[in-house]
């Protein structure tokens, strides 16, 4: 009977209950173990063929696609192979020859499975028929060493224990499939071409599912691509799901098999994010001689891809062997890595397995990394509290992009506050922070009008990011918890403001300013105008720049808030249009229409609030005006 064609008409066929890889010394039997199990030989390459060994990985599929399996080399050069095939396994099979006895390999193949938190498995103890009972015995005990899983001794020539093997495997499956509602990921470990098709790519669903049809992105690189077909347990299908095999069609101007290759991972649109830095949980092997020290480099495995990288250790600063400890990990290219991942890190020549890794946040900050705030959040998240754990800690709220990207799902269970949410309880209490805040404002100043936003989120217990901040605001003003009046902010039933002669020399003296909008003369100018001493000006004016009426450029230099903000306007739209180094101070001098010591006095400040940056006799944007006066009214 001729194969089926690739992504022809979808059957009705049994989703893969469980996806099962071999681990083990070279030369123990894993892929003439495989054969017996399936009758299918998965070694394809003609070189594998001719040697006699596994080169890359093999796959076989029994029971109507209910059991598969993943063969890979057991050879020490071929390691990151083995972590290819084995970093989406659902179980293991550990194959040792019952002649040679747990080798090199059986151990580095074991400590890698442990480390890729793989905690099903059985040992298939191959090659009984050329031993006694002594030497089995042996064997067994050697095993037992290394590892609890259950033993069972077979032969591929004479059949023994084979029947038994594939018993035990079948009743392991479970055909219930989960579906975790995360975004969809599915690891690369092939790509290649086939006649009619188009490009192809194999690997295992990590999680989330994909149907034909639906757009994906290929990750790192970015590519947009479009699923043409899904093929799963040797069938066409119309979708796959989470621990599946499969092979996708795709199809995109950009998309070929040599833009696509192992370590890719193919993604949903919600799931495209990638990073140069991620914090992790990092183990590393008893069996290692050394502490693993800050900055030492390693090859990170990740899915089916390896990644040269640096750890960066956080605590403890050295890591003992057979300890654990929080590291964050500096990639030498981006890669999409998600919480809950879990890595596996070998030295830097690639000769040995030294630790592994569960990714905690693959956004990771470059900054603060070790700061108490910071480390309490990671532990948090190493305890298991995920997104609840994140959003416990400050700033406790979060871009719902960066959510999908660390932990592949956004919780129906949480608060929406425009591209940010939060949890309802870590919210209120924030909230009533707000609330607290302009309160005591009020209580000490309870003639101000209100209390500048800027103020108040300098006034907050943990100091939140500008644009947190503003969803906060946005949140607090909609639910009515406080009133914005301009730039200022006040509690509802708050009726302060500027009374008696304080309320008239404000009206004097604005009337003054806005004449002179861009050059407003010295207090004492003001103050003979005013008919009033400098001292008792000079308090007032203090009184209203902390309202945020005025802004003091330079001693006794007195602005209007709006009239500061065009004239930084009027800066950033210098610096664009002169562009390359900025502009000079006489330029910006002619821009406003003041003299020469007023500009400098003026561009002198915005460089203390990092409106403009110097560069020696020239100046280029900073900051935006927006960050640095709040929003423009």
């Amino acid at each position: 009977m001729p194969p089926r064609p690739w992504f022809g008409k979808p059957g009705r066929i049994r989703l893969v209950g469980m996806i099962i890889g071999t681990a083990g010394h070279i030369d123990h039997g894993k892929t003439s173990l495989v054969r017996a199990l399936t009758g299918i030989d998965t070694d394809r390459l003609p070189e594998e063929k001719a040697r006699g060994i596994t080169l890359d990985l093999g796959f076989a599929y029994v029971d109507g696609g209910r059991l598969g399996f993943v063969d890979v080399p057991g050879h020490e050069r071929l390691v990151h192979t083995m972590i290819a095939g084995a970093s989406s396994i659902g179980m293991a099979m550990l194959v040792v020859a019952a002649d040679d006895g747990v080798m090199p390999q059986t151990r580095e193949h074991a400590a890698i499975l442990s480390l890729l938190g793989i905690t099903r498995g059985i040992v298939a103890l191959t090659k009984s028929d050329l031993v006694d009972d002594d030497r089995l015995l042996d064997v067994e005990l050697q095993i037992a060493a290394l590892t609890d899983w259950p033993v069972i001794p077979v032969s591929v020539v004479t059949g023994a224990g084979i029947a038994a093997l594939r018993s035990l495997l079948a009743a392991e499956v479970d055909d219930t499939r989960a579906t975790d509602g995360k975004a969809f990921r599915l690891a690369v470990d092939r790509s290649f071409t086939v006649a009619g098709a188009g490009t192809v790519v194999t690997g295992s669903v990590v999680s989330g599912k994909i149907r034909t049809g639906e757009p994906v992105d290929i990750l790192p690189g970015g590519l947009r691509a479009r699923v043409r077909g899904i093929h799963a347990a040797n069938q066409a299908v119309t979708q796959a799901g989470i621990g599946e095999r499969c092979a996708l069609n795709l199809a995109g101007a950009a998309i070929g098999k040599d833009v696509v290759g192992r370590g890719d991972w193919v993604v949903g649109p919600a799931g495209n994010h990638v990073s140069r830095r991620c914090d992790v949980t990092v183990r590393l092997l008893e069996s290692e001689r050394t502490a693993l020290k800050h900055w030492t480099p390693v090859l990170v495995h990740h899915g089916a891809g390896m990644i040269a990288a640096r750890v960066v250790l956080l605590d403890p600063p050295v890591l003992a062997p057979g300890a654990e400890g929080i590291a964050q990990l500096i990639l030498q290219r981006a890669a999409p890595f998600r919480h809950g991942d879990r890595l596996v890190l070998r030295d830097s020549g690639a000769s040995r397995t030294i630790a592994g890794g569960t990714v905690l946040d693959p956004l990771a900050p470059e900054r603060h990394r070790r700061r108490a705030p910071r480390l309490a959040l990671l532990r948090a998240l190493a305890a298991g509290e995920g997104v609840a754990g994140l959003l416990r800690s400050p700033p406790f709220l979060a871009r719902r992009d960066a959510l999908v990207a660390t932990f592949g799902n956004c919780p129906d269970d949480i608060v929406s506050l425009g591209t940010f949410v939060a949890a309802a309880g870590p919210l209120a209490t924030l909230a009533a922070s707000v609330r607290g805040a302009v309160a005591a404002h009020h209580a000490r100043r309870p003639s101000d009008p209100g209390l500048s936003v800027e103020a108040l989120r300098r006034q907050l217990p943990d100091r939140l990011a500008r644009d947190v901040f503003a969803a906060l605001m946005a949140h607090a003003i909609e639910r009515g918890d406080i009133v914005a009046d301009g730039h200022l902010v006040r509690l509802p039933d708050h009726r302060g403001g500027l009374g008696g002669p304080e309320a008239e020399v404000w009206s004097r003296l604005r009337a003054i300013l806005e004449t002179h909008r861009m050059r407003p003369p010295l207090l004492r100018e003001v103050a003979a105008d005013l008919a009033m001493g400098d001292v008792a000006l000079r308090r007032m004016c203090k009184g209203f720049a902390r309202t945020g009426l005025l802004v003091e450029m330079a001693p006794d230099r007195f602005f209007l808030r709006d009239a500061v903000i065009e004239i930084a306007t009027s800066a950033h739209a210098l610096a664009a249009e002169v562009g390359g180094d900025g502009f000079s101070a006489a330029q910006f001098r002619d821009r406003i229409g003041c003299g020469r010591q007023l500009g400098i006095q003026v561009l002198e400040y915005f460089d203390r609030r990092g409106i403009t940056v110097r560069r020696g006799d020239l100046r280029r944007a900073g900051r935006t005006v927006e960050i640095v006066f709040g929003a423009q009214q």
